[in-house]
């Protein structure tokens, strides 16, 4: 096998000529100041970045619009600087301290993108069994309130390059809201694709935000919207819940991609309808979500927290996160879905055992190689040793 030769044309001047330069660029390097002539908060990309992006955002409660006795509309406006950019089916992760716990909460906007240019965001909270979080925001919120919310997040958005040109989406419950703020964007010519909307809930008393929805519906020949019904047999209305065979009713000729935002027990239920429709597993997006651990035999466990250096031990039920605890004893932990996705509760796990949930462990593979976990989907089965931050 014959050698590869390779050749460089050039010449000793050259060299010499590339000493010269280098010599005078280190030059003049040296005699600048030390100073950046221009601040780089100053540089335009920079801006665009903190605008799209801030670490946080302090908003004042603008408006409270109230729907039922368990689902009331918040609207926000910044006083300070404009509110961030998002894409229709974001959310807002809100930061909370309530009492001794400092907990953070993510709510699906429900606003259009436009209203963001506009600076204003809205979103929608219903009242939960048991919910910590948004009983403290029905009982306590007020306009005038200052909130603290990071960034607008989440993936579950429209994409040309990914996406069907035609989206069913499934809602249940309060997980109207992304879709809304899809048919709003749809309505503004914000986003250009078609959208049928497959609403379910018990009875039509709990349907929200029926009547903007029946307008855009009526202006926009690319939104459809169809209620279903699980507990009433009203006139007008889809009865039953929205599984494969209501789907294939209303769903559009050709390729189609599904969305999907609700409770948990929509997700199990459309686990096993969703496949008798045979579409492309890329096509089907759900919005993330906890299923949560079912506890037989109540236990107390202790975790240990290294915190940048300080050790902190606290107490830990198995019928809660490991994030849920640490909120619970005051500890700050950088998070925001509380579902896995985001990463931002991202631990070091020291030694100890704990549970994830199927389908709910999304760390990379390296973080399950070196035992890092996201506490937000972990619930403690032994003692714990944890470092955070």
């Amino acid at each position: 096998m014959s050698k590869n030769k390779f050749s460089v044309n050039g010449s000793f001047k050259d060299s010499v000529n590339t000493v010269k330069f280098l010599t005078e660029r280190m030059h003049f390097v040296n005699s600048a100041e030390a100073v950046l002539p221009t601040r780089t908060d100053d540089f335009g990309v920079n801006k665009v970045a903190k605008s799209l992006h801030p670490k946080e955002q302090k908003l004042v409660i603008s408006k409270i619009e109230k729907h039922s006795d368990i689902a009331t509309s918040y609207f926000f406006k910044s006083e300070t600087a404009p509110i961030a950019y998002f894409k229709a089916g974001q959310y807002l992760t809100f930061k909370f301290e309530i009492g001794n716990a400092v907990v953070t909460r993510s709510y699906s906007i429900a606003s259009s993108p436009a209203s963001a240019l506009a600076g204003e965001y809205q979103i929608t909270v219903k009242r939960i069994n048991d919910g910590f979080v948004s009983d403290y925001i029905l009982d306590n919120w007020s306009v005038g309130d200052e909130v603290t919310a990071y960034a607008p997040e989440g993936n579950m958005t429209y994409c040309p390059l990914r996406d069907a040109d035609n989206i069913v989406a499934i809602a249940g419950g309060s997980g109207i809201t992304p879709f809304l703020s899809l048919a709003r964007a749809i309505s503004q010519g914000d986003e250009n694709c078609n959208l049928t909307l497959l609403y379910g809930c018990r009875t039509s008393d709990e349907i929200l935000f029926k009547e903007e929805l029946d307008s855009l519906c009526e202006k926009n020949d690319k939104i459809n919207v169809v209620y279903v019904l699980s507990d009433s047999d009203e006139k007008g209305y889809e009865k039953g819940f929205v599984g494969a065979d209501i789907i294939k009713k209303y769903a559009p000729e050709g390729n189609y991609s599904v969305f999907v935002c609700g409770p948990g027990g929509l997700y199990k239920f459309l686990e096993t309808e969703l496949p008798k429709l045979g579409i492309e597993r890329k096509y089907i997006r759900f919005e993330v979500f906890s299923s949560g651990k079912k506890v037989i035999d109540a236990k107390d466990f202790s975790i240990t927290v290294i915190n940048r250096g300080k050790e902190t031990v606290i107490k830990a039920g198995n019928n809660e996160t490991v994030l849920c605890a640490l909120e619970r004893a005051g500890i700050e932990v950088p998070a925001r879905c509380h579902t896995g996705e985001c990463g931002f509760c991202r631990s070091k796990l020291i030694s100890g055992k704990v549970y994830i949930p199927e389908g709910e462990d999304k760390r990379r593979v390296a973080d399950m190689q070196f035992n890092f976990i996201h506490p937000c989907c972990c619930y403690p089965e032994s003692d714990l040793v944890i470092r955070i931050n």
